[in-house]
């Protein structure tokens, strides 16, 4: 089994982000596979895997994720192109649609129709990496654009054609889409014992290509955290879960709260979902059950936490992508080595 992470946009700042890179450096050498770059309302996904791309020699480095309809699929193309020839080979294109509040919010850019959307993207993507002269008839995208000035060209440095692309999808359609078009699946609200909530759609689509399911990389996790005393570990997950199903999208379209909804906690979710919108965030946060935070998570004793390695292999997960808690740099490498040689051991 491999092991992934992710990071964000630390809103210190400069010396924030350095310490940002050293965590990749370091778990490059701890022997992590891909570490992925955040995409919300602070940093962009790419610049900061450029600047990761002259400090590591072997880890790989994908966008986790680019905001789909934020820029044109072209663009999105030679983005993933120039990644690809600066890393090495070791880029990987992580794509999702985010949400209203965002995309509408904060980009200005109208949140309709975003699987087909995301499908248009996927097309023209890889019509650019191949090297080919781009020509694309979608609802959304037509290149050349008609009645226009514009020609067909092709990509104007060496095609990269299998830079892998990887999907963040929540959605039974968008899931069976990632099992038919991706090369990778970037799994959130994730939940081992509930797995088949997601993966079956995924299979559906695999199969519906003619693909098996090992075909993918399939990426999931959560926080890995070391302690024998659960009821430490416990609290400072619940906020974090309560804003997932209470603000991670509008009321109306809030796919988090979705998946937690068909992964078995529809009443849960709902009501934590009312509080949070209502201003009620304590409330919200108390009504987050334990087991919730348990199954999501990597928490406790080594033993606990070997379990929990063992339940995202069984249930299908190639890639276990997951965020060491500690106060200190070190504390979180620490906690990640800890976490690596129990991968190590699986």
């Amino acid at each position: 089994m491999k092991a992934s992470i992710g990071f964000g946009a630390p809103y210190e700042g400069r010396a924030a982000w350095l310490e940002t890179v050293d965590f990749v450096v370091e778990a490059e050498r701890l022997g992590v596979d891909s570490a992925w770059s955040a995409e919300a309302w602070g940093s962009d996904a790419v610049s900061p895997l450029a600047y990761l791309a002259a400090r590591t020699e072997r880890i790989k480095l994908g966008t986790g994720i680019i905001q789909t309809g934020t820029r044109t699929p072209a663009l999105v193309g030679m983005t993933a192109a120039t990644l690809q020839h600066l890393t090495g080979g070791r880029f990987l294109l992580g794509l999702g649609t985010s949400g209203p509040q965002v995309i509408e919010g904060w980009h200005g850019v109208p949140f309709e129709k975003p699987l087909a959307r995301l499908k248009e993207i996927v097309d023209v993507v890889r019509l650019v990496l191949s090297g080919e002269k781009v020509t694309y008839e979608g609802d959304f995208y037509q290149l050349p654009r008609p009645g226009g000035e514009g020609k067909a060209l092709r990509l104007g440095m060496a095609p990269v054609p299998l830079v892998p692309i990887y999907l963040a999808t929540l959605g039974p359609r968008s899931l069976e889409y990632t099992g038919e078009a991706a090369d990778g699946w970037l799994g959130t609200s994730f939940l081992p014992e509930q797995a088949e909530t997601f993966l079956s759609h995924i299979r559906k689509g695999t199969d519906n290509a003619g693909r098996a399911l090992g075909d993918l990389d399939l990426q999931a996790g959560g926080v890995v955290e070391f302690g024998d005393d659960l009821d430490s570990l416990l609290p400072p997950r619940r906020p974090g879960v309560a804003f997932t199903l209470g603000a991670m999208g509008s009321k109306n379209n809030n796919f988090y709260n979705d998946a937690i909804t068909r992964a078995g906690y529809a009443e849960v979710a709902a009501r934590v979902q009312e509080l949070w919108i209502e201003g009620k965030r304590d409330e919200a946060v108390a009504l987050v059950p334990d087991d919730l935070i348990l199954h999501s998570n990597l928490l406790g004793t080594e033993a606990m936490v070997r379990e929990r390695i063992r339940a995202y292999h069984a249930c299908g997960i190639t890639t276990i992508r997951v965020a060491p808690v500690g106060e200190t740099l070190g504390d979180r490498l620490s906690t990640l080595g800890r976490f690596m040689d129990l991968v190590a051991e699986d």
